[in-house]
């Protein structure tokens, strides 16, 4: 019987796992499929280890000894575990009693399929899509994310214009189903991410080595969101411009490399000059930061180029940027795809 381990990654978030761990205990049972809940605890100090002991054998527990991230936390973890499909999920996801088995059934019916994940709706606002992830996400040719559903701020309503499965560039590290052998063939996720945009580096590469990645809508979650970093803090700040420019130089091409990271390096400075004006100077601070980890770690972080095949992997061929803020066109349907959607 094959064996799927869902995996929440913990960090003091005792109130989240006490509001929506039962939900997946109860609702995670897949005919034919031995289904484990596991707790993995990045060296929580706020009695989250406590309370899961108090819940018996319906959970499994993984303790770590310190805060490891995103990336380092769950590498760590699915280490010790030995199953045939890991589910990653956020501690701050509801979970309905239909969230896993279409997914599931998807992956096993397509064997290219390395990972999927399902429609995730805002907990907030459950007629409206949540913000990291939606109905699947996309990155445009300079490495802006964006998703089914979600174009940069611009949340839509769900009025069920997304429910086709379909193939995607990323799925979100908020719930993700993917293989335990793609996993770790992949490289697992990149520890010097360590949070913030590993998923999307992570399904890059996926896709280098043939893969695909799926969303399943007919799966559905909701989704508080920001519950380790507000959308706001300069932290996240730093992460997202650090991350973004170490996945730009590990997954691009040869050709679009030094044209790409170019571009993206003036568009920093441009958005820090727009963090002064507004009066936002740790956030003009962070992007600094950004760039001076980045060019530090230039040299080890081009090794991992080498790592893995080159095919060629398609990202939207315009920019986000100019599609949202000159021709206006905020809403993922409005964008020109020419069949690339």
């Amino acid at each position: 019987m094959k064996s799927i381990a869902i995996v929440i990654l913990n960090w003091n978030g005792l109130n989240y796992l006490q509001q929506f761990l039962p939900s997946v205990i109860s609702n995670s049972k897949v005919e034919g499929f031995t289904v484990d809940v596991v707790v993995a605890d990045n060296g929580s100090t706020d009695g989250s280890v406590q309370w899961l002991n108090s819940l018996g054998e319906s959970v499994k527990i993984i303790q770590l000894d310190k805060n490891y991230g995103f990336t380092g936390g769950y590498n760590r973890a699915l280490k010790q575990i030995n199953s045939d499909y890991y589910v990653i999920l956020n501690s701050d996801v509801e979970v309905n009693s239909n969230w896993l088995e279409p997914m599931v059934s998807f992956i096993e019916q397509n064997p290219n399929v390395a990972a999927c994940m399902p429609k995730i709706n805002s907990y907030a606002a459950p007629t409206f899509f949540e913000y990291a992830g939606a109905a699947g996400g996309y990155i445009d040719f300079l490495g802006y994310p964006f998703c089914r559903g979600r174009v940069l701020n611009i949340v839509e309503e769900d009025n069920g214009q997304y429910n086709e499965a379909k193939e995607i560039f990323w799925a979100t590290g908020a719930c993700m189903l993917v293989r335990a052998s793609d996993f770790w063939s992949a490289g697992a996720f990149d520890e010097d991410f360590f949070a913030h945009m590993e998923e999307i580096d992570l399904c890059w590469r996926l896709k280098r080595s043939g893969k695909s990645v799926w969303c399943i809508p007919s799966a559905n979650v909701l989704h508080v969101g920001g519950g380790t970093l507000a959308a706001n803090s300069p932290r996240k700040v730093y992460f997202n411009h650090r991350n973004n420019l170490l996945m730009l130089l590990k997954n691009l091409s040869r050709q679009s490399l030094i044209p790409v990271i170019f571009i993206r390096l003036i568009l920093d400075y441009a958005s820090a000059f727009g963090y002064l004006l507004t009066g936002k100077p740790k956030f003009v601070w962070s992007v600094f930061r950004a760039h001076c980890y980045f060019f530090c770690k230039c040299f080890s972080v081009s090794k991992k180029r080498r790592l893995f095949k080159h095919p060629k992997v398609k990202l939207y061929p315009k920019s986000i940027l100019l599609q949202f803020f000159v021709f206006k066109r905020q809403l993922f349907s409005s964008l020109p795809n020419k069949g690339y959607f």
